[in-house]
């Protein structure tokens, strides 16, 4: 029987029957528009960003859209260097960590979904089966830049088109199996000849108002672009693996979201971080397990 309120399952009906990507095409094209300076201090302030933190001044952003994917002025987010640690790859709050079940079974806020789900590829899902995990709700407040947390070489990219349900708490409570079900950007990086943290998976999850992903390394992959995928699964195993350093930029959500990393089993140790704690990119995530 449902543990849903008589609310919740009357919203999780509305999101299964609302136009979601038609949704995000609309409020990705309001994004786009100019906006003046005001409104986005306005917004600043309303979600508590740190305007002090970015690139640039605030009245040199054309829009939301540029804004929100804003650069930070260098030293901002410091990348931890001590030999074998492990970093976090986005901005956000914990929704879980832990480490992947027997059975490839991922457990976020009490949701069940596999790898194979998440990842679109079973051979790729078999190789962080045992491994740790953690997922990384990203608000409008955060920066919407995505990192690597090892050094190594990307060696390939899987693309899964999906629905784009809103990943708030509310939204995950309410959808059973919610991030294996929106569209999905991994980014594989192989860290063996850099270090011991052996094979790392970078999951960016889109949502409602993103459903636009781009990656740093690769200027081919733009998932809002007309045709790209023609909503089906790309993969693309890269013909030269591009290397990346630790804190290295891996790609760009527009507006906010959900990045999920997985590593291999027995390779990394992460700190014990409770659901709801407030990370932020380059920080320490945990070990090479020694």
């Amino acid at each position: 029987m449902s543990t849903l309120s008589f609310g919740e399952r009357v919203a999780r009906s509305a999101w299964r029957v609302t136009p979601s990507r038609t949704l995000s095409n609309i409020i990705g094209w309001y994004a786009r528009r100019h906006v003046p300076s005001s409104f986005l201090r306005s917004f600043a302030r309303k979600y508590g960003i740190d305007v002090d933190e970015a690139e640039k001044a605030i009245e040199e952003y054309d829009g939301l859209q540029d804004f929100f994917t804003r650069r930070l002025r260098p030293g901002a987010r410091p990348v931890d260097a001590t030999p074998g640690v492990v970093v976090c790859p986005a901005d956000g709050k914990v929704v879980d960590c832990g480490i992947v079940a027997a059975g490839q079974r991922i457990e976020a806020k009490g949701i069940a979904f596999t790898l194979g789900e998440l990842l679109g590829d079973a051979d790729l899902a078999r190789s962080f089966e045992g491994g740790a995990f953690q997922v990384t709700y990203l608000s409008p407040r955060d920066y919407h830049r995505v990192h690597a947390p090892v050094a190594g070489k990307i060696t390939a990219w899987h693309y899964m088109p999906g629905t784009l349900f809103p990943v708030n708490d509310a939204s995950v409570r309410r959808e059973p199996g919610l991030f294996a079900k929106n569209e999905r950007f991994v980014t594989v990086i192989d860290s063996k000849a850099d270090s011991e943290a052996g094979l790392c998976a970078v999951v960016m999850v889109a949502a409602v108002g993103v459903g636009h992903i781009t990656a740093t390394y690769d200027v081919d992959v733009a998932t809002h672009a007309s045709g790209f995928g023609s909503r089906k699964m790309r993969h693309k195993r890269m013909p030269t693996p591009v290397p990346i350093a630790r804190g290295g930029e891996v790609g760009i959500f527009n507006l906010g979201s959900t990045t999920i990393v997985l590593f291999e089993a027995g390779r990394v140790r992460l700190d014990e971080a409770a659901p709801g704690t407030a990370v932020r990119m380059g920080q320490p995530l945990g070990r090479v397990a020694a």
